[in-house]
Formats: structure tokens, sequence, C-alpha cells
């Protein structure tokens, strides 16, 4: 347990905001992992400042473990923290920092699962790998999953250690992200009837998305297991016109679609651009609609490699499925491996000033991960 605290508290003390460099985190971390007897590659992200990790101990074969973690974390900027946000703070049993429970605390549990490793007569190999840019639509893990599955990479089973309070979570939700970006026509607000208002496009297709949202509810494919039962749609953001007594021509908003296993995203989009079509033709301006992100749901079967051996080392079997997006449903589509959510700690308290993980979930999060450490042996 010290050592993983003690581990946690060096990796929250790097501010790894997605789409920031995460070079010096990654440098100790390749340091840590090779004292420990891992062999380690650093693996292709999506540029220079951004790296990827895969370290692996253990003989070669295909029958192996893969524990999966990010390293990014959300901003902080204005949040209210108690405490300084990038040293961790404890405080009645609560460590305090951001990253402490999403998820950097699973990570530093891999560095104490390597160290509990490098003492064991393994017979086949643990991988751990860490990625970047999560937090902005699991960007970063792309790079590294399609060199792996160049080289026709292959394990037994795959743990994303995301905060579930260690249940076994057998499936979470797709993710498509979209912008709509509208042209109409500038005139003199005096004689708005000569131009063509974007925004007023854009109003109307915020509208077309809160009705796909509806028809989500109402029509979309069920699923009893998620604590939102369905498919959902939302605008996150819009912007347009350059000032108000100017009909703006221009005008831009991002919408997001998440999906259940089963829903069929590409027609919810087309259904979509099916209206647009309409709208533009009705008011006479012109919509592009652009996907920005797109990730895959994960479901997997309960009767699944991954779901086998999490239970099996003390994963809490009453199963549930995740309305957030996690890296699993990629590494089961790139590489056909099975693979769940289970780790430590509350997904609730992420992204919030005060984030924390509690001494007891790191310690039942070790335990967690030496019963998966000893099957391998």
């Amino acid at each position: 347990m010290t050592d993983t605290i003690d581990t946690l508290a060096k990796l929250v003390s790097f501010p790894t905001l997605a789409t920031g460099p995460n070079l010096d985190l990654m440098g100790w971390l390749q340091t840590r992992l090779t004292a420990t007897g891992a062999r380690l590659r650093v693996m292709p992200g999506t540029d220079a400042q951004r790296i990827n990790l895969w370290a692996m101990l253990g003989p070669e074969g295909p029958g192996g473990i893969v524990l999966s973690a990010h390293a990014d974390v959300v901003p902080v900027a204005g949040q209210a923290w108690s405490s300084d946000p990038f040293a961790l703070t404890e405080r009645e049993g609560r460590l305090y920092a951001r990253g402490a429970v999403d998820m950097k605390g699973f990570l530093a549990g891999m560095v104490t699962a390597a160290e509990k490793a490098r003492r064991l007569p393994l017979t086949r190999p643990l991988h751990l790998l860490v990625s970047h840019d999560e937090e902005i639509g699991c960007v970063g893990v792309r790079p590294m999953l399609r060199a792996l599955a160049d080289e026709r990479f292959q394990a037994a089973a795959c743990i994303v250690g995301e905060p579930t309070d260690l249940v076994i979570a057998t499936g979470h939700k797709g993710k498509l992200a979209a912008r709509i970006a509208v042209r109409g026509r500038a005139a003199h607000s005096a004689n708005p009837g000569l131009g063509v208002n974007a925004i007023g496009i854009a109003a109307a297709m915020v509208a077309e998305v809160e009705g796909l949202a509806a028809w989500l509810a109402a029509e979309g494919v069920r699923d009893a297991a998620y604590a939102v039962p369905h498919g959902t749609a939302q605008v996150g953001t819009i912007q347009g016109g350059t000032a108000l007594n100017i009909v703006p021509a221009e005008a831009e908003l991002a919408f997001e679609i998440r999906f259940p296993a089963g829903e069929d995203h590409a027609a919810l989009l087309e259904r979509l651009r099916a209206r647009a079509v309409l709208v533009a033709g009705a008011r006479g301006g012109e919509i592009e609609i652009t996907v920005t992100n797109l990730y895959p749901g994960l479901a997997e079967p309960e009767d699944s490699p991954a779901v086998t051996l999490a239970a099996a080392a003390g994963g809490r079997r009453a199963f549930t499925k995740l309305d957030f997006g996690t890296e699993a449903g990629l590494f089961r589509e790139m590489l056909g491996l099975p693979s769940v959510v289970c780790g430590p700690g509350s997904i609730s308290r992420a992204h919030k000033p005060d984030e924390f993980i509690t001494r007891d979930e790191l310690a039942a999060g070790d335990a967690f991960l030496g019963r998966v450490v000893e099957s391998l042996v």
C-alpha cells in the first residue's frame, strides 16, 4: 500500500492535461518500470510530445493479460480546490488530487502489480499499456492499438481500470461527436430579409438534435443495465455571428450521440443529415455535418475470459454497464481482445474539484491486481 500511495503521489505531480505533453510522466514511469525488470517499448502516440507505453513482464506468448490505464487528466481551471490539485493531499483517509481516481490510482496499482510480478515465476506474460488523451475521446490509444494489430498482438484478456468500485463492467456506450457548420448570407439587420440568418438555421438544427434525442428515448435500443437505458443526443457548444446589426452569415455547433451496443449510429447520423437537407432547403442556407470523433461501445459476454479473470481476482459480479466511454471498446474492436472495465474508486468523483480516492479503495485495487498477477503463474 505504501508503494502504491507513493507512486500515486508522484504520478499526480505531473500535470498531464489532455492534449498537453506527457513526456515527463512517461519518462519517470519508464525508469520506475525498468526497475521491476519489465521490458519496455515506447509506442506511437498522436505526436512527438505525447507517447504511449508498453511494458511486459514474464515470458513471450499469446496467453497473457493486459492491464490498461490512461495517464491524462481533465483540466482544473475554474474549479475551487481545497488543496493543490497536483499534490497528493490526505485528509481522513481520502487522497485528494486531480487524477487520483480517474485514473492514476489504477496506474499506480499497475506499478505495484509489476513489482509483484517480478518476484513470481510467471508462465504467461503481463502487459501494462499506458495511453494518452483518453479524456478527449479515446484518441491517444489508437496509434498504439494500430501498431499492436499490425504486429498481430494476442492476449487472453484485458482489464481497463476506470473507476467502477471494482464492479465488473461488461459494457459501455459508444460515442459519435460531430460538428454542424452553417452558412447563410450576411445583410444589414435593418432589412434582414436580404440575408439568410445562419444562427436561425443553427437553432433549427439544435431542435433536430433534440428531436433525435427524444426518438432515442422513445424508440431507440434499450438496455436496462445502463443508468440511462437508451441512447442520448445533445448539443454541447454553439457559436455564430459577428455583430448585432449584421445578419449572421456563419454559425457552428457541436453535438454528440451516445449509443448502446446494437444501436446503428451510422443510421442515426444519416437521419440527421437528411433532416439537415430539409432545413437548409427551407431556409436557403447550407449545412455541413462532419464527424470529429467516433469510438465504439463495448458489449462483453458474461462468459468472456475477461469476465472470468476479473471475477476470479475479486471483481464484483454485480455486472454493470457504463454510460461513459472507455478504451475497452477499442481493445475489443481493434485487437479482438476480450475486455472489461474494472477499477477502484467511484467515477462520481471524477472531473470535479477535490477529486479523491481512499486508502481502502487503493488497498482493494492492489489485492485485485495481485490476484490477477498470481493467475499468470
